[in-house]
């Protein structure tokens, strides 16, 4: 992977991330789950970062009950000074983040006529400000570590819109805009650091099925797909970048 934790030899299914830390942001269930799961599984040490602790603190659990590590932190990525807190906590205790996933997401589906301003706010501070607030303090200190890797999770909103998808839409395309940036910063500034924009279609998640229960399963995807292309983005060895991976089911009705 472009900072070196891989030698190259190494593919998706095969990477290792002994020794290594990642910090997950909406990671206590759903896609966030899965890529908690698969970076553990891997042999990372994992922080759980999520505002339901509860959820987060079980998840945890598991995967120690299995000689996995992983603990729970909460987080609300709104919070700027929070995030700034929580890295200077890690910093004081000798901690790192050597793999940063920034999946927390919320959406309203409402039209624009019917939003109220709390939540345009709400969405665009949690889908857009809370990961530029965690790239800002991750990638500081990957730079001064020669090395990392910064993964966010996108949508097909933010290559294409729909009805009732105004905010959302609107923080995952500056999202991807955003990441597109960083990866120019990293190749100029640390060519050890790895930022890769996840563009993540419908997933069989809460997400989707807590609001459209309705929606048909079999147009939809596994989250752990769109957790295998984390693990893939991690496994490009030095030399090469994963800067934008599309994964989306076969029937993907938004793409493209």
């Amino acid at each position: 992977m472009n900072n070196g934790m891989n030698d190259g030899t190494n593919d998706g299914a095969k990477i290792t991330l002994e020794g290594r830390s990642a910090l997950v942001t909406g990671g206590a269930r759903g896609l966030g789950a899965a890529i908690v799961r698969r970076l553990a599984r891997a042999g990372a040490t994992v922080l759980v970062a999520d505002v339901r602790q509860e959820l987060a603190k079980e998840l945890c659990e598991s995967l120690v009950a299995e000689g996995r590590q992983a603990r729970p932190v909460g987080l609300d990525v709104r919070d700027a000074e929070a995030v700034e807190e929580l890295f200077e906590d890690l910093d004081a205790s000798g901690g790192a983040v050597d793999v940063l996933v920034n999946c927390a997401a919320v959406d309203v589906t409402k039209s624009v006529a019917e939003l109220t301003s709390e939540e345009i706010t709400r969405v665009i501070t949690t889908d857009l400000l809370g990961p530029m607030y965690l790239c800002r303090e991750g990638y500081r200190r990957m730079v001064a570590r020669g090395g990392g890797h910064i993964v966010n999770i996108l949508s097909t909103a933010s290559l294409r819109t729909w009805t009732e998808a105004g905010p959302y839409s609107a923080a995952k395309t500056g999202l991807r805009a955003f990441t597109h940036t960083l990866f120019k910063e990293a190749q100029r500034d640390c060519p050890g650091i790895g930022v890769t924009g996840i563009v993540a279609g419908g997933m069989e998640t809460p997400f989707i099925m807590e609001r459209f229960p309705e929606t048909d399963t079999a147009l939809l995807q596994s989250p752990e797909v769109v957790a295998d292309a984390v693990m893939y983005a991690l496994s490009v060895p030095a030399g090469s970048a994963a800067a934008e991976l599309v994964v989306v089911p076969r029937r993907e009705v938004s793409w493209p």
